[in-house]
């Protein structure tokens, strides 16, 4: 089957954000990454991006968006989700299925409260309603070592709260290596991610999410803890909750079956 790739760039107000898409299916899903966007965006990552989604290109299109390049200090994670949806609807996508994953999942969570006409289901993966203390300790963590240039030392300490120890062990070489070829030139992105998590919390407005909400969580997740999904589960009426045994915050790369998972709920029929 020809997949068909593209690498795209919309414009929201005085910049511009880019994003990949992938597939020719009817249905859509609209991914948001996590905290590494800050980063690195997907700019140019289509055909990478997209293999982890292959087998399911028949039956839908799959959008992969970064946060908007330029963005003002004080820019909050509804913020993020008030853009993302301007930039959804100038693609002309009216309605998805959205699966944010850790910091992309504060961000959909924020679609589902403020714009819910725009999801029909919602897959949050290792994410959380609010900055509770484990993410406070990590994130806080991360700022120092952003603000001190310590790019090696972030990188090695954002593995150890996401990899299971059998995965680190395997890739021991491949993360310093990483750090060296991988460095941002500036560190003002990823700071400006870095502190809106720190003011995130949607506790007291999960109830108004009505649409079908998938939750996936690792059972040792050292970056957003493991009291998060089931408060997550809690808030949001009839959500489903899976939880992989063993894995921890990067349960979205190590599980085999992570992205079919995604998909089976995306095609399964409910009755509200």
């Amino acid at each position: 089957m020809a997949i068909n790739r593209t690498n795209g760039c919309v414009n929201i107000g005085d910049t511009d954000m880019y994003y990949v898409s992938f597939g020719r299916g009817e249905k859509t899903l609209v991914v948001l990454p996590g905290l590494s966007d800050g980063l690195a965006t997907v700019k140019g990552k289509a055909f990478i991006l997209s293999l982890p989604y292959i087998k399911n290109l028949r039956d839908f299109t799959v959008y992969m968006f970064s946060r908007k390049n330029s963005m003002p200090e004080g820019y909050s994670i509804e913020d993020m989700a008030d853009d993302q949806v301007m930039v959804m609807k100038s693609l002309g996508i009216k309605k998805a299925c959205v699966l944010g994953v850790s910091q992309g999942g504060m961000i959909a969570q924020c679609i589902a409260i403020r714009h819910p006409e725009v999801v029909e289901r919602l897959i949050l993966a290792v994410t959380t309603p609010y900055a509770n203390s484990v993410v406070t300790e990590g994130v806080s963590t991360w700022i120092d070592m952003a603000n001190k240039d310590d790019y090696k030392t972030l990188m090695t300490d954002t593995a150890e709260r996401m990899y299971s120890d059998r995965f680190l062990k395997k890739n021991k070489k491949v993360i310093p290596l990483l750090a060296i070829l991988s460095k941002p030139a500036s560190f003002s992105r990823f700071l400006i991610n870095a502190n809106a998590i720190l003011k995130f919390d949607v506790r007291d407005e999960l109830s108004t999410i009505t649409c079908p909400t998938l939750i996936i969580a690792g059972s040792d997740d050292k970056t957003v803890g493991n009291d998060a999904p089931e408060e997550l589960k809690n808030g949001i009426a009839g959500s489903k909750l899976f939880i992989y045994e063993g894995l921890g915050h990067g349960a979205f790369e190590e599980a085999k079956d992570f992205y079919d998972r995604v998909f089976k709920f995306c095609r399964e029929k409910f009755i509200l």
